[in-house]
């Protein structure tokens, strides 16, 4: 989609996701009570900021059973808000209320710039943490894309690859699945109830960590 804009072609947002998202399997996602459980016992910020248009995410969330474990979504519509065509684009938009997009190709193809942010733009990073008032150098950032790893250990996020354990430039962390969170991170818990503690015998709100997944 990023690049078909950046080559000039014209069409509504709205009827590209649609097109696409209009034909995915979603009956084959089943909820996922183990995930949950996990992301609920993690009591930091949690953010969802995702490559796809705000139906598909929340769609997605529902049918897994984890609409309630994020604090917010930043998806296409966030950091996109015009959304019919280019000659309305304005970017002082006031429309922040949590949601971002699309992904550009894995190739290295030179395109024009682009007009669509999205992963992995560092443009679209930087309007992430102004929006969701987010400290990379304290914030876990998981995704399944190396591109976007990259990215994000460019812009001083701590990176989880998920999908695979092997490592690479710009992985601090790889997990082969999502459900092996709390195995390969302990310290998130061990941090939370330490946290913890020290609300219950100092009385002092600790510096909180962000997981954007």
């Amino acid at each position: 989609m990023a690049g078909l804009k950046a080559i000039g072609y014209n069409f509504d947002y709205d009827d590209f996701h649609s097109f696409l998202h209009g034909r995915l399997p979603y009956d084959l996602l089943k909820p996922d009570p183990f995930l949950r459980n996990l992301l609920l016992g993690l009591p930091v910020r949690k953010v969802i900021f995702t490559n796809a248009d705000k139906n598909h995410a929340a769609t997605v969330l529902n049918r897994l059973g984890l609409e309630d474990c994020f604090e917010g979504i930043i998806c296409f519509e966030t950091l996109n808000p015009t959304n019919k065509d280019d000659s309305s684009e304005n970017d002082s938009a006031e429309t922040f209320d949590f949601y971002t997009f699309s992904t550009c190709p894995d190739s290295e193809l030179e395109l024009p710039s682009p007009k669509v942010v999205c992963k992995p733009l560092e443009k679209a990073y930087e309007q992430v943490f102004e929006m969701a008032n987010i400290n990379p150098q304290k914030t876990l950032f998981f995704d399944d894309s190396i591109r976007n790893i990259q990215t994000g250990k460019r812009m001083g996020l701590h990176t989880v690859w998920v999908g695979t354990s092997q490592r690479t430039e710009g992985v601090d962390y790889a997990l082969e699945s999502i459900h092996n969170i709390r195995e390969a991170l302990p310290e998130l818990w061990e941090a939370a109830d330490e946290k913890v503690e020290n609300i219950l015998h100092a009385g002092e709100v600790p510096v909180e960590t962000t997981v954007i997944a």
